[in-house]
């Protein structure tokens, strides 16, 4: 299992994004990475400062969210859409996607619903509960709670 520092995952949008401005070859996954640091030109003088924003902390009391939290969740949506997991997943990313007219906007919609999901889970304990974000990501839908299929956690592929 691959568990990155804070200091390494930063330094992966650091390194991606300096090859894309060297022009030089990219991995898959940093060719992924730089499909959404391009979605976000707000980003790009942060990602390309690494000396300094390596460290640099991001606390709510500062009015300003996290940028690397912020393109880490926009990855973790493209892993979950790209191997169907949690089940079901990257076809309600569809259907929100053609809702909003803008894939951009879906994965915002959806990295809210990610977000209540580990607050809560932080919040309350227990470990991260796939039925709350299933729902949530329908509820963006209209989808009412009685058609969100229950899943088992223990079914649920690493």
């Amino acid at each position: 299992m691959f568990n990155p520092s804070r200091q390494d995952a930063r330094r992966f949008f650091f390194d991606t994004w300096a090859k894309h401005q060297r022009n030089e070859p990219l991995t898959d996954l940093e060719k992924i990475t730089l499909t959404i640091l391009l979605e976000h030109p707000e980003y790009h003088a942060i990602v390309g400062q690494p000396e300094r924003y390596l460290e640099q902390e991001w606390t709510p009391d500062m009015g300003e969210s996290n940028p690397f939290l912020h393109l880490s969740l926009h990855m973790a949506i493209e892993e979950q859409r790209s191997i169907d997991q949690p089940f079901g997943i990257r076809s309600l990313y569809a259907q929100l996607a053609l809702r909003l007219g803008d894939e951009h906007a879906a994965q915002h919609q959806m990295m809210e619903c990610l977000g209540e999901m580990i607050w809560h889970a932080q919040r309350y304990g227990g470990g991260p509960d796939v039925n709350r974000y299933i729902s949530c990501v329908r509820g963006r839908l209209g989808m009412g709670e009685e058609e969100t299929p229950r899943i088992n956690p223990n079914d649920v592929g690493d």
